[in-house]
């Protein structure tokens, strides 16, 4: 029985025996000067009792008290799932699970969820999403499942083609399109937020055109993140027998796909190369990007093995081929939810950083009404924080009242209704000076409003630090509490940003990027979509051969808010001047 319960039990059993006391001498008659005397000091006596047990009674719970709700009941949550269940993380019964543990339909079930207590326990954490994947996707991704069981590392299939790559790799000479699974392996490349991005984008790639996606584990991507997909792995396997030739790729290389099509060296024979090199990095160059040109894909459909290291999340432009219009439409119905709906499906927090997010969120930010994320990423040098940053910041938050501002004449305001509202921020930066700053205005000052303010801040790095364990376990742990906030700011040409406003379903105001050390006016903007920035698109045209604006030739691809010549997914129902 639940403590509370039993408790307002046994205040009731007394008031009855109270009132009992009193009412017997009515009953029996028995009203003399000495009863009545006895019944006066009686109300007395229990007239506080009475008054207190009203109160108490009338009151709810403590823990249903506004502002502190959100850590109790993910709390009892867990406790009840957990006392109904014999597995560690206690999330075994699917009968005992919150309604929208499987994410709408993005999980399948049948993992080990012991070893991903990310994947069932998230949504206790996020609020449900509103967009719903469509019911095409979600049949897709489970296709997509059983190919990847099937042609997936250490399978027979994976056996032969790896044999077949072996054979090519020594010299020998071999058809292509004779494997029965083909692959896209996607190298490690680039810091964190631009790997989960250029994942994504090559994963939709791999579903548009059949392929297996395998991916680089490099030096951490095992230790950050859950495997994606039931009953095989999507980490290249160690034996790949290219593996060590990932770094010495590039644009030269005989097997670079730009570099055969400059020499137009085997790109219609009959004779199809065992893998191809694809160079879709920022320093690409004009070959490279026919990539996205459908009449170059005659060759690309047929070789088994596809390499592809890229730092840009290039899904806008797999929107402005043709021969994927029809299947990305029923895929993706609602244009700007790809990288929403394909992020929560592929990246699951590993269970050492969802220590590390569990712990902070339920510590700082659980509690609060309001939580508001700020992530300040510069690329200018100097101290932190610069303060043309910190005032754009400032005057970003509060034009849009986002939070509120301070009031430096009195020392104590009341909130009108009497209880104010507690707000947390959530400020992610390699630096502590913003912070600091923003944490020592709030407790110096009060609010004009009354609401009360807490400021935290998980880490505070130096520098990027790619590729280093722990330094990539506090970025994507960072990430993915930004994702949890219900109010986001960003900053401009930032990936991480991109990644926590597309985990959160979240349409961010973006702080323009700061010119000359001054700060811009707008200092920012609410984005027209959660989707991320394609920094370095094509501007080409594949049918007329020429130049052209890529921004400007569907409704649903447009020119990113904080950079100009860059490409994002938005809904349909945007329109044309809105930028």
């Amino acid at each position: 029985m639940d403590l509370s319960v039993s408790r307002s039990r046994r205040r009731i059993s007394t008031y009855n025996t109270i009132l009992a006391t009193l009412v017997a001498p009515l009953k029996s008659g028995l009203i003399t000067t000495m009863n009545l005397m006895k019944i006066l000091a009686a109300l007395l006596v229990s007239l506080p009792v009475l008054v207190t047990l009203s109160l108490v009674l009338r009151s709810p719970p403590p823990d249903r008290i506004k502002g502190f709700a959100d850590a109790r009941v993910i709390q009892r949550l867990t406790r009840n799932d957990t006392s109904s269940s014999n597995s560690e993380d206690g999330f075994s019964d699917h009968t005992h699970m919150p309604k929208d543990t499987l994410h709408d339909g993005l999980i399948a079930p049948g993992f080990d969820e012991g070893s991903c207590l990310s994947r069932y326990q998230s949504n206790l954490y996020r609020k449900i999403s509103p967009h719903k994947p469509s019911s095409y996707l979600l049949s897709r991704l489970r296709n997509y499942e059983h190919l990847h069981k099937k042609c997936g590392p250490h399978t027979k299939s994976y056996k032969t083609a790896m044999a077949q790559l072996k054979s090519t790799d020594q010299g020998n000479s071999s058809v292509g399109g004779s494997t029965e699974c083909k692959y896209v392996v996607w190298i490690s490349y680039s810091g964190l937020g631009n790997k989960i991005l250029t994942i994504t984008s090559a994963f939709l790639y791999a579903l548009l055109t059949n392929r297996v996606l395998l991916v680089d584990p490099g030096k951490d991507m095992a230790d950050l993140f859950c495997e994606p997909f039931p009953e095989n792995s999507w980490l290249l396997s160690k034996d790949f027998s290219i593996k060590e030739k990932f770094n010495k790729f590039d644009q030269k290389s005989s097997h670079c796909y730009g570099n055969m099509l400059k020499k137009k060296k085997n790109t219609s024979s009959e004779l199809v190369p065992t893998f191809l090199y694809l160079h879709l990095a920022h320093d690409y160059d004009e070959q490279d990007k026919l990539f996205f040109c459908d009449e170059y894909h005659s060759l690309t459909g047929k070789v088994p093995w596809l390499i592809m290291r890229t730092d840009n999340y290039f899904v806008p432009s797999l929107f402005l081929m043709p021969s994927f219009e029809q299947e990305l439409e029923k895929l993706f119905p609602e244009k700007e939810t790809v990288f929403h709906h394909l992020g929560r499906y592929l990246f699951h927090p590993s269970n050492h950083v969802w220590g590390l997010i569990t712990r902070y969120y339920q510590a700082h930010l659980a509690k609060a009404d309001e939580r508001i994320g700020i992530q300040v990423r510069t690329f200018e040098s100097g101290p932190s924080p610069l303060q043309h940053v910190m005032n754009q910041i400032y005057a970003c938050v509060f034009k849009e009242k986002l939070l509120p501002q301070v009031d430096k004449q009195k020392p104590v305001v009341t909130a009108p209704s009497g209880i104010p509202k507690l707000k947390s921020v959530l400020i992610t930066s390699l630096t502590s000076g913003y912070s600091e700053n923003m944490r020592n205005m709030y407790w110096q000052h009060p609010t004009v409003n009354g609401d009360l303010i807490g400021v935290f801040q998980p880490s505070h790095e130096g520098h990027q630090q790619t590729d280093k364990n722990l330094h990539d376990r506090k970025a994507w742990a960072e990430m993915y509490l930004l994702s949890l906030c219900d109010v986001l700011v960003t900053s401009a040409w930032s990936t991480f940003g991109y990644v926590a406003q597309g985990l959160g379903g979240l349409k961010p105001w973006i702080l323009y990027k700061p010119e000359n050390q001054t700060m811009p006016n707008p200092p920012c903007r609410q984005v027209m979509s959660m989707e991320p920035c394609f920094h370095a698109p094509p501007f080409y045209d594949c049918k007329a051969k020429r130049g052209v604006d890529t921004g400007a030739l569907v409704p649903h691809v447009r020119h990113c808010e904080d950079m100009s010549w860059g490409l994002k997914l938005v809904g349909s129902h945007e329109s044309h001047d809105q930028l």
